[in-house]
């Protein structure tokens, strides 16, 4: 067998090639952990955790799984044919966690943080242009995409909302509206505002017909999309998973030495933006320099109080009918915690 591996990307089509990677040993000797992901930028962390071979040094291979939504990750994660999936958060998730199927938050992927709303409002520029779009108050009655009822995004809207004083069902709502089709929406005039994140923002803003409202004005902290381990990983494979999340965690760190500035602009951007060019489907490096990053907690913790709010959010519109599950019924950080106490506290390079 070829003593380079390759990581093997299946399912709805390839954001990030196969590519070969060294490692030392035999696969055979390695722990193989399945990750269902989406493949965004967002995902970086656990690009830098196999590229820097901070998995390898756990003794794990990772195969990466395709799968666009988190919706498509569940019923996988459940029945253990993934052992992690990277996804955002969205009523789904507590709905899954009340029909006991096991599912747990174990750390943060991706969050607007100040300075690093990487989801944000996008109004379409000739609204704004024109004057009819000057502040959140003028969302009345507009016509706002999102992908799906219950998402995050949908809870990043009602906060700019609310800080206008408006209702979620005061704008015309238009659902399972992908990110890349609204911005092809928005430049038709099918469609006037959405929660869209990078890249797909900054390729509205830059082909001239879209203009960013950034999120961290109206909603300052938000996790967005997260690390989720499955039932049958955490108690069947419990060492594995927290060898895994030393690893992530690494790549957290890193992820974060290569931001500054709300760019990525950091001491390690030209290595990650090197890694991102290779793994990612997006090969111009120019637009990894005019992005906003996303925001991740260093130390992978979990914005609890946003996770209340999206909560209240989903239970206030019955996107979540059970009056009973809670935040803390869906994150374990212990995975974390045990990471931090191993790694220390984090140290910016």
């Amino acid at each position: 067998m070829n003593r380079r591996r390759a990581l093997r990307v299946i399912g709805l089509g390839g954001a990030m090639a196969a590519t070969a990677r060294p490692w030392r040993g035999r696969a055979a000797e390695l722990d193989e952990v399945k990750i269902g992901t989406p493949l965004v930028i967002s995902d970086a962390p656990i690009v830098i955790a196999e590229q820097k071979g901070f998995c390898r040094e756990q003794g794990i291979r990772t195969t990466v799984i395709n799968l666009v939504t988190g919706s498509q990750m569940v019923a996988p994660l459940g029945t253990g044919h993934i052992d992690i999936a990277a996804a955002a958060t969205s009523a789904g998730l507590f709905n899954s966690a009340a029909r006991g199927i096991g599912l747990k938050i174990v750390a943060d992927k991706g969050s607007n943080l100040p300075g690093y709303a990487y989801v944000s409002l996008l109004v379409r520029k000739e609204l704004v242009d024109s004057g009819k779009f000057k502040t959140m108050k003028d969302l009345k009655g507009l016509r706002c995409a999102e992908p799906g009822k219950g998402s995050s995004t949908g809870s990043t809207l009602n906060q700019a909302l609310k800080s206008a004083g408006l209702a979620y069902d005061e704008v015309t709502h238009v659902y399972n509206m992908g990110f890349p089709e609204m911005v092809t929406a928005m430049q038709n005039g099918a469609i006037d505002v959405g929660p869209v994140p990078e890249p797909f923002n900054t390729f509205a803003r830059e082909q001239g017909f879209g203009v960013r409202f950034p999120a961290d004005t109206y909603y300052p902290r938000q996790t967005i999309a997260v690390v989720l381990y499955g039932n049958e990983f955490m108690s069947k494979r419990a060492e594995v998973a927290r060898r895994f999340m030393l690893a992530y965690l690494k790549g957290v760190r890193f992820y974060n030495d290569a931001i500054k500035d709300g760019h990525f602009a950091g001491p390690k951007a030209e290595e990650l933006i090197e890694m991102l060019v290779k793994e990612t489907r997006y090969k111009d490096p120019a637009l990894y320099r005019k992005v906003v990053p996303n925001g991740c907690d260093p130390d992978g913790r979990i914005d609890r109080p946003s996770l209340e709010t999206d909560l209240k959010f989903y239970r206030e519109n019955k996107f979540v009918d059970n009056d009973t599950i809670g935040v803390a019924d869906v994150v374990d950080e212990s995975y974390i915690d045990a990471a931090v106490k191993t790694l220390g506290p984090y140290k910016p390079a």
